[in-house]
C-alpha cells in the first residue's frame, strides 16, 4: 500500500525570497558606517568642481581645447544617468551643491522650514528648469562655449547657497535642482533600494532618530522617512539613517530594475510629465546632432521663408517635448473609458511605465558623445597641464561598435517600459481580462510610437559635440 503523498506546492502563492541585505556585509557595513563616507567622495568631487569651474572662465574659449567642458559634456553628463540606474541618487550624495548647501547652512543657515509654496509646485519648477536649460544650450549654445557652462555653473550656485543660507536641510537638491529631479525619475528604476523593516521600526522608541538625525549623523537631507518611503526617488544613499538607527532595521538590497514602477502608492501627474518631457528632450537632442538636421533647416526655410534657428528651433523643441506628452495624454484619454480611471489618474500612474525607455534613450544618446569622443578629455588634460593638444580621432571604439550598443540599451528600455506597462495594469485591474487588455493597448502602442522614433533616429549618423 502506498502512503499519502502531499499536494504539490503552489509556487505562485509563494510569498518571493527577500533579497539579501549588503548591509550584512562586513566590507560594506564598515564602509557606509566609516566618518570618511559619504565626506571622502564629497572633497573629491569638490577639488574636481572647482578645476572644471576654473577651466570654463579661465581656460581656452574653444569647446574643442577646453579641459572643463570636456570633462562635464563628454565625460560627466553622458556617466551620471548610468550612475542613478546602477545606484539610485548616489550622486547627490557628493555632489559639490549638496556639500556648498551644507557648509553655508553651518555658517549663516537660517533653517527656515520649506515653503509651502516650494513643497507642492517644486517639482513643476524643477519641470520648467530642465526644459528651459535644454532650450537654451540649443539657442545659444551652451555647451559650445565654456563660458556659457562656467555661467550656468555659476547660476546654480548663486542658487544654492541662497537656498542654504535660509532653508533647512538640502532644500534646494529636493525641491529645485533639475538634476535632482531628473535622478530622482531614473533612481525608480535603479537596481538598488534603501528600506526600513517596518516590524523592527514598529517597536522603535528613538523618536524617528533616522529622520531627525542624532548624535552620530545629521538628519535625512532629502525629507524622507525611511519607515514609510515607498521609493528611491528621494534616498541619495548617504547612509545617515543607517548610522543613527538604534536598531539595525535599515535594510540596502538589489532589486530586479524598474520593478518599484509597478507598486508606486500615490502616482504624481507632475512627474509622469517630466518622464515624457524628457523623453521628448532626448528626441530632439537626438535629432538637432544628425547630419540631416541642416537640410531640415534649409528645407523649412525654403518652405516657409523663416531664417531665424531660435524660432525654427523653438518650434520643433516645442512639437518635440509635446509629441510625447500629447501620446499619453491621448492613450490615457482612450484607456479612461474602458476602466474606471480619470485621464488624469492613468496619465499620473502609466507615466511612470515609459521611464525605462525613457532611460534607455538618454543612455544611448549619450553613449554615443562618451564613446566616440572620449579621447578628448585625454587630450584637453595634456594640453591644460602644458603639452600639446592631441590631433587624433577622439573616438574610444568605431561608430559600429557604438550603434550595437545603443540598440541593446534600447531594446532592454522598450522591454522595462513593456513589462511595466503590464505590471501596473495587471496589479490594477488584473481580476478583469476584458479592462486590463483595453487599458493596455493603448499603452503599449504608445511604447511602440516611441521606440520605433528612436530607432530611426540612432540609424542615423550623428555628429559630434566637440
Amino acid at each position: 500500500m502506498s502512503l499519502p503523498t502531499a499536494p504539490p506546492r503552489d509556487r505562485s502563492q509563494a510569498p518571493a525570497p527577500r533579497p539579501r541585505n549588503l548591509l550584512d556585509v562586513p566590507l560594506v557595513s564598515r564602509a557606509v558606517r566609516s566618518r570618511w563616507y559619504p565626506g571622502l567622495f564629497q572633497w573629491i568631487a569638490v577639488a574636481v568642481f572647482a578645476l572644471v569651474v576654473w577651466q570654463l572662465l579661465a581656460g581656452p574659449q574653444t569647446a574643442h581645447d577646453n579641459l572643463g567642458t570636456a570633462l562635464v559634456w563628454v565625460l560627466w553628463w553622458p556617466l551620471i544617468p548610468i550612475v542613478f540606474v546602477a545606484v539610485g541618487r548616489f550622486w547627490c550624495a557628493v555632489c559639490p551643491f549638496g556639500k556648498l548647501s551644507d557648509l553655508v547652512q553651518g555658517l549663516v543657515g537660517a533653517q527656515r522650514p520649506v515653503p509651502r509654496f516650494l513643497r507642492r509646485y517644486g517639482i513643476w519648477i524643477i519641470d520648467a528648469q530642465f526644459i528651459l536649460i535644454t532650450w537654451s544650450d540649443h539657442v545659444w549654445g551652451i555647451v559650445e562655449s565654456p563660458w556659457g557652462t562656467g555661467v550656468l555653473l555659476l547660476l546654480l550656485i548663486t542658487a544654492v547657497v541662497a537656498s542654504g543660507a535660509f532653508f533647512t536641510r538640502r532644500t534646494f537638491c529636493r525641491y529645485l535642482c533639475f538634476l535632482g529631479g531628473l535622478s530622482g525619475n531614473y533612481a525608480r528604476v535603479g537596481g538598488l533600494e534603501l528600506r526600513a523593516d517596518a516590524s523592527v521600526c514598529a517597536t522603535c522608541t528613538s523618536r524617528a532618530v533616522c529622520f531627525n538625525g542624532g548624535e552620530k549623523a545629521p538628519a535625512c537631507p532629502l525629507f524622507e522617512f525611511p519607515r514609510t518611503m515607498d521609493s528611491s526617488a528621494n534616498c541619495n544613499l548617504c547612509a545617515n539613517c543607517i548610522v543613527n538607527c538604534p536598531n539595525d532595521a535599515i535594510r540596502l538590497t538589489p532589486r530586479l530594475p524598474s520593478r518599484e514602477l509597478w507598486f508606486i502608492r500615490d502616482p504624481k501627474i507632475e512627474q509622469s510629465f517630466l518622464a515624457m518631457a524628457i523623453m521628448g528632450i532626448v528626441l530632439i537632442q537626438n535629432l538637432t546632432m544628425l547630419r540631416v538636421w541642416q537640410d531640415v533647416l534649409a528645407w523649412i526655410e525654403r518652405t516657409t521663408g523663416i531664417g531665424s534657428y531660435p524660432v525654427i528651433f523653438t518650434i520643433a523643441f516645442v512639437v518635440a517635448v509635446g509629441a510625447p506628452v500629447t501620446l499619453l495624454w491621448l492613450g490615457s484619454t482612450v484607456a479612461a473609458r474602458r476602466n474606471d480611471e480619470s485621464v488624469a489618474r492613468n496619465f499620473a500612474r502609466f507615466g511612470y511605465a515609459l521611464i525605462p525607455l525613457d532611460v534607455a534613450g538618454h543612455i544611448a544618446h549619450n553613449l554615443f558623445h562618451l564613446l566616440a569622443e572620449g579621447k578628448s578629455v585625454y587630450y584637453t588634460a595634456v594640453a591644460a597641464l602644458g603639452g600639446a593638444h592631441g590631433d587624433g580621432s577622439p573616438a574610444l571604439v568605431g561608430t559600429g561598435t557604438i550603434q550595437v550598443l545603443q540598440y541593446a540599451i534600447l531594446a532592454l528600455g522598450i522591454a522595462g517600459s513593456a513589462y511595466a506597462v503590464y505590471r501596473i495594469a495587471r496589479g490594477r485591474w488584473g481580476g478583469d481580462g476584458a479592462t486590463m487588455t483595453a487599458t493596455l493597448t493603448p499603452y503599449l502602442g504608445i511604447v511602440i510610437v516611441l521606440a520605433a522614433a528612436n530607432l530611426a533616429l540612432f540609424a542615423l549618423p550623428m555628429a559630434m559635440r566637440m
